[in-house]
């Protein structure tokens, strides 16, 4: 009878066990979950702080193109928008950009991997 007993605490040791890793694994999930919120929450205030910022220093021609490049390349119209954002804030372009304005810094933008060469050795 003693090791139906033993048996029995053993088995509620491990019930209690496994309720607290469980509860441990659960806690740990909510935790990334919310870091996940809070960081997609922020990237949505970036990106809309960023679109905010287009409508003031660009034309809607120039608007026009950007659109066009982000449905093509979106990581290269974020970095055309924080590049136009850097600009204005040091006030070295002048407000509003205007869609020939915006070519030239497209094209400065992606002249450093044009100009890479290859050296064979």
């Amino acid at each position: 009878m003693s090791s139906a007993t033993d048996d029995s605490m053993e088995l509620e040791a491990f019930r209690q066990r496994r309720q607290l890793e469980l509860q441990q694994q659960l806690e740990q999930q909510a935790k990334q979950q919310a870091a996940a919120e809070i960081e997609s929450h922020s990237q949505a205030q970036e990106q809309q702080a960023l679109d905010q910022a287009m409508k003031t220093i660009l034309t809607s021609d120039a608007r026009s193109r950007l659109t066009n490049i982000s449905l093509v390349d979106t990581d290269k119209a974020n970095l055309l928008k924080r590049q136009l954002v850097t600009l204005h804030e040091q006030q070295k372009i002048s407000i509003p950009v205007n869609d020939e304005q915006l070519k030239r810094i497209l094209t400065s933008l992606s002249k450093s991997r044009r100009d890479a060469s290859i050296r064979r050795i």
